[in-house]
């Protein structure tokens, strides 16, 4: 199985690229974890936000596969605990498929994103900024196999 995070935004700080570069090297290669970046469409004041968000999710939806099962990160989706994330994880791997994770920019995923996600995922209530979001999901991908293979990485 792999699984892509694709998130709108490029040139992360260095702590974030080696927080996900750690997470990534401790899974094994049939349980693997990558990010896409798609670049931030331009914002001013005479740009329509409609317009920027339709550009993003474009973009996004360039990278996803027609087999992936896709999992939109939203405010509104669905809250999972650790050890429901790890089962759904598991259940979608033993469908043979791989996963993509789509992150909106700062406006959001547009209606074609979340139109093609088959869930909604929720990581917090809270408002979240971007390079933690990437930081978070690659380690709760790590906590999720650690569960699955009773690693004690996860000792719930």
């Amino acid at each position: 199985m792999k699984i892509n995070l694709i998130s709108v935004g490029t040139r992360m700080p260095a702590w974030v690229e080696s927080g996900i570069t750690e997470y990534a090297k401790r899974l094994p290669s049939d349980f693997a974890f990558s990010v896409t970046e798609v670049p931030l469409a331009k914002r001013g004041k005479s740009i329509d936000i409609e317009q920027v968000i339709r550009k993003e999710s474009d973009a996004l939806l360039s990278r996803v596969r027609p087999q992936d099962y896709v999992v939109a990160m939203e405010v509104e989706g669905k809250a999972l605990s650790t050890e429901g994330m790890a089962a759904r994880i598991d259940a979608i791997r033993m469908e043979g498929r791989n996963i993509a994770l789509l992150v909106g920019g700062p406006d959001g995923l547009g209606a074609s994103c979340l139109a093609r996600a088959d869930e909604k995922w929720s990581l917090s209530a809270l408002t979240l900024p971007h390079p933690l979001v990437r930081i978070l999901i690659a380690e709760q991908v790590y906590r999720a196999w650690s569960i699955l293979n009773a690693h004690p990485y996860h000792r719930g």
